[in-house]
This record gives structure tokens, C-alpha cells and sequence, in this order.
């Protein structure tokens, strides 16, 4: 019966009351220990933050199950309901790829498409015949086998020899044709500037290492020659393709929002004042066709998305963060998805605060057990086309988040601690916008496509001097927007920095930008040797 299957929601435990007989020194000591436990707690949560792990995954494996009574899905935590269901738990709470086993052979596959140099190891006519004597032999088929070679970066000098003639009658002058430099009076190449792109936004590596490695090769190239380089040419060219980037990202019905601080010297404020760089990204569900693009900002207020999204029509997944519902009460087309992993990472903050030994009796782990299930039968629908995906949503998981939101509304007032409260309070504000996924069949359930995106740019920034200008936040990011929308479309980045680089200033002196297109990272009229060979196996 469900009676015997149906597990009782237990919030946490009462501390265990102080007898009569105690006297109020021992009351007095309770009341400090609770106040200390508080402490402990909070303590808990922020070197948690700072020092524990920061997978997501629950260290218990065993998931939350449902059944459906009278119609409506309860959830329960049996031990026999859920022994078996331990399968599929991903470390962060997002829908990944699933990597198969190494293949045999898979160096030989690895090797595929990079060119090679024969080298030929052959016995000579005298050795055969002292082996096996005269006409004493065969040939077989030849063993072959493969090694990398590594050949360090070389440096040249281009040295343009441009003809220059004269008329003998009147005198005037005429140069033959040639390709003008990037910058004027600037040794900078398509290739030169590329490698320093390349290494700076993509590697992280800073401008000062990168000046000590040029010096290796022999080349005075200075810091302030490379930082200014990066601005004058994302200015100039790349912010061309930045921009028809940004018309392209409206296309998309589904697009992801984040943002992050960063730092810059000389904005006007005091230095070392926090600025922050937004991050707009097509969904993740669009695998085929990816646009990353950053923006620099001085501040976090929502002028900056009212003023980034004016013309976009469609659905834009974020986390909580008001500014962005403020957008959408302003623009008629937009539409804000919530993200189910912010959700869920709040509950996880609050069971931090819990005992472990009381924590899978806990209100905030069962939350988020039930947040896990719904997860789960998410993952079961990836492979769908979106109108199949809607279709099972409705059927399979509203009512899934229909009982986790009715569980919420009905043990709110059972939440005992602050983060606890916080939680509840979240979840319950957000659930407009956590439901919008089941509305929609190319609305992803969170934002980590645009948190990774957001990530890599943290990751790269410690490596970096500190941004010193609002040019050169600017410059960072529209080069940045081209690194991770080249990486995102399977693109090698240097190659593909050069390649626009060539090409964009030759177009420079056209009214049309229709060219770009042929430049995107998706064009079937890149060279083939711009695309990282795809992973096989």
C-alpha cells in the first residue's frame, strides 16, 4: 500500500530539550552552544566555499523515486525504492556527452589528417644478399609505424620588394600592386598578431611572458607594442565580425545570460574598481551553429542587457538576478528561463549548514533529490527532436515539478535555518521562470552553457595582467567573444585569427558586409585546415 512505501518528510531534528531541573546556568550554556553551533555552521558553509569540493554531486548516490497516487506524483525516499537507481549521476547538474571507452587503434585515429613525412628505412642490395643470399628473398608488405614530430615555432621576416616606376615623358610615379600592412608604419602581421591573440586569450598567457618568448626567437616586441595591437586591431577588423556576430546571436529563439566581475585601472573611478564582463551566448541546444560574445560594462545594472537584447525576440535563460526580469517586463519579445542548477545550489548551501549525520533527514536534501529526479528524466529526453522533447516535458516531468513546488509550498514555514529560508524563498520567487523549460522544447533546464563560458574567461583572467583600460576591456572582449566562438564551433583559434585577419581588411573599403558570412565559423567556405579534426570513437 502507499501507506507502507510513503517515507515521511522529516525536517531537521529538534535539539533535544533541557530538563526542568536544570538550572538557568545550564540554560545560559544551551543558549551559547547554539550560538556557537551557529557559528560553526556559517564557518562551515564559507570553507566549504572556499576550500571543499566543488562538485555539485551528492556523495550519496541513492536518488529520490515517484509514484503516482490518485493522480498526482509524491515523492518518497525508500531504501528499497531507490537502491538501483544510482546510474547516470552527473557531477554538475547539466545534460553531458557521453564519452564511450578508448578505442583500439585510437592513436592511429588521433594521428588522421596531420600531414606526414615519409621516412624510409630499407635494406640496401649487398645487405639482402648477406642475409639470405643471391635472389634468396621477398619483399613483404612494410611495417609502418608512427611517431609526433615537434617543430618549434620559426620566425621570418617578409620582406615585401614593391617596384616603383616612372614615366620618362612626365614623370609620374606608379607602384606595383601589393597587400597593405594591418597597421600603418607596424611590422604586426596577420600571423604575429594571431600568435599573440592566440597565446593571450586562449592559452591565458600574459603579455610579459609572451614578451620574454619573443625575445627567445630574437624579436624586440615589447608589452605595450602587443597591448597595443590587440586594441587598435580589435577595433579596427575584428570588431566587424563581432558585430555581425551580435545580429546573427538574434536568430536564435533560445540564448543564455551571465556575468562576471573584473577589474580595470583606469576607468575614471578609483583603481582597481570592479567592472563586469557580460557573457550572451546562442543555447547549447543548437550544437551546429554557436555564437560566444562578451561585453565589457562598467557596472551590473540592467541598462546593459535592455541595451544588448533591444531586437531580440526569443527566450533568454539566466540566473536569478533581478535585472534581467526587469529587461523583460521592459521588452514586449523577451522572454527569461530560469535555471534549474541555481536553484538547486542553494538547497545544497543550506544542507552544508547541516550535521552530516542529520542531513538525509534534512529538508534541503530532499529537495534536492526531487530536483535530482527531475534531472534524471531529463536526461532520458537529449536525443529528442524539441517537439518530441515538449511532448514527454508535459507528460513526464510537469508533474515531477508540480509536486516538488506544491512539496516546497506546504514545508515552508517548516525551514529552520537562514539558509534554509533563503532557499525555499528563492526557489518559490523563481518559479516562473524555472518552469519555462516545460513551455518550450529548446529551453535548456539551466545556464551552464553560458557559466562555463564565463569560467573559462575567470580561468584566463588570473593569468592576465590586470585589464588597465576601458579600451583594452573592450578589445579583451571581442577578441575573447572570437576565441571561445572558434573553440565552440570546433575551430582552431590561431588559424582561424589569422584567416579573418587576411581576409576582413581586403573587404574594409565595402559597403556590404554580406562577406562576413562566408567568414562565420559555421561556413561551409572556410578552408578545411581552419577545423579541428572531430573526435571519432
Amino acid at each position: 500500500t502507499f501507506e507502507r512505501q510513503a517515507a515521511t518528510f522529516v525536517e531537521l531534528p529538534v535539539t533535544k530539550e533541557v530538563p526542568v531541573s536544570t538550572e538557568l546556568t545550564v540554560t545560559h550554556t544551551v543558549c551559547k552552544n547554539d550560538a556557537i553551533a551557529a557559528v560553526i555552521k556559517t564557518n562551515g558553509v564559507a570553507n566549504n566555499n572556499r576550500f571543499g569540493r566543488k562538485t555539485e554531486k551528492m556523495s550519496d548516490t541513492n536518488q529520490i523515486c515517484f509514484m503516482e497516487v490518485d493522480g498526482k506524483i509524491v515523492f518518497f525516499n525508500e531504501a528499497e525504492a531507490v537502491s538501483d537507481l544510482d546510474a547516470n549521476e552527473p557531477e554538475e547538474l547539466e545534460i553531458n556527452a557521453i564519452y564511450g571507452k578508448k578505442t583500439a587503434g585510437k592513436r592511429a585515429v588521433d594521428m588522421e589528417g596531420l600531414p606526414v613525412e615519409r621516412i624510409d628505412h630499407y635494406m640496401t642490395e649487398e645487405e639482402l644478399k648477406e642475409e639470405f643470399g643471391e635472389k634468396g628473398w621477398k619483399q613483404l608488405p612494410d611495417t609502418v609505424v608512427k611517431r609526433y614530430h615537434f617543430t618549434p615555432a620559426k620566425i621570418t621576416v617578409d620582406e615585401h620588394h614593391i617596384g616603383v616606376y616612372a614615366g620618362k615623358e612626365d614623370g609620374h610615379m606608379k607602384r606595383a600592386p601589393h597587400p597593405k600592412g594591418l597597421l600603418p608604419s607596424s611590422p604586426v602581421t596577420p600571423s604575429l598578431a594571431a600568435a599573440v591573440m592566440n597565446g593571450k586569450y586562449v592559452n591565458a598567457v600574459p603579455l610579459y611572458r609572451l614578451e620574454k618568448e619573443f625575445e627567445r626567437y630574437g624579436l624586440a616586441i615589447t608589452r605595450q607594442n602587443m597591448a597595443n595591437w590587440m586594441i587598435r586591431l580589435a577595433d579596427e577588423y575584428l570588431g566587424v565580425m563581432y558585430d555581425y556576430l551580435h545580429m546573427k546571436l538574434y536568430e536564435f529563439h533560445v540564448i543564455q545570460a551571465d556575468e562576471t566581475p573584473v577589474l580595470v585601472n583606469k576607468d575614471g573611478r578609483p583603481a582597481g574598481s570592479k567592472s563586469y564582463m557580460w557573457v550572451y551566448r546562442s543555447g547549447y541546444m543548437y550544437p551546429d551553429e554557436q555564437i560566444v560574445l562578451y561585453e565589457y560594462q562598467r557596472t551590473r545594472n540592467a541598462s546593459h542587457p535592455r541595451q544588448f537584447l533591444k531586437d531580440y525576440s526569443g527566450v533568454c535563460v539566466t540566473d536569478g538576478y533581478q535585472v534581467y526580469h526587469t529587461v523583460e517586463k521592459e521588452l514586449e519579445d523577451l522572454k527569461i528561463a530560469g535555471c534549474w542548477v541555481h536553484c538547486r545550489r542553494k538547497f545544497d548551501e543550506a544542507l552544508k549548514a547541516v550535521p552530516k549525520a542529520a542531513q538525509k533527514e534534512s529538508l534541503s536534501y530532499l529537495v534536492i533529490k526531487q530536483i535530482q529526479a527531475v534531472y534524471r528524466e531529463e536526461d532520458k529526453l537529449k536525443e529528442l527532436k524539441p517537439e518530441d522533447r515538449l511532448k514527454q516535458r508535459q507528460v513526464v516531468i510537469k508533474p515531477l515539478v508540480d509536486a516538488l513546488f506544491a512539496y516546497l509550498k506546504s514545508n515552508e514555514r517548516k525551514a529552520s535555518t537562514a539558509k534554509l529560508k533563503q532557499a525555499v524563498t528563492y526557489a518559490l520567487n523563481q518559479e516562473k521562470y524555472l518552469r519555462v523549460f516545460l513551455e518550450d522544447g529548446e529551453v535548456p533546464m539551466d545556464n551552464n552553457a553560458s557559466e562555463r563560458a564565463i569560467r573559462g574567461f575567470c580561468i584566463g583572467k588570473k593569468n592576465w595582467e590586470m585589464i588597465d583600460t576601458i579600451n583594452g576591456a573592450t578589445s579583451s572582449a571581442i577578441i575573447y567573444s572570437i576565441a571561445e566562438t572558434a573553440k565552440a564551433n570546433n575551430l582552431k583559434p590561431y588559424e582561424y585569427f589569422e584567416y579573418l585577419l587576411t581576409q576582413i581588411p581586403a573587404h574594409m573599403d565595402d559597403t556590404d558586409r554580406s562577406f562576413l558570412e562566408d567568414l562565420l565559423p559555421w561556413s561551409p567556405k572556410l578552408p578545411e585546415y581552419i577545423r579541428k579534426q572531430k573526435d571519432r570513437g
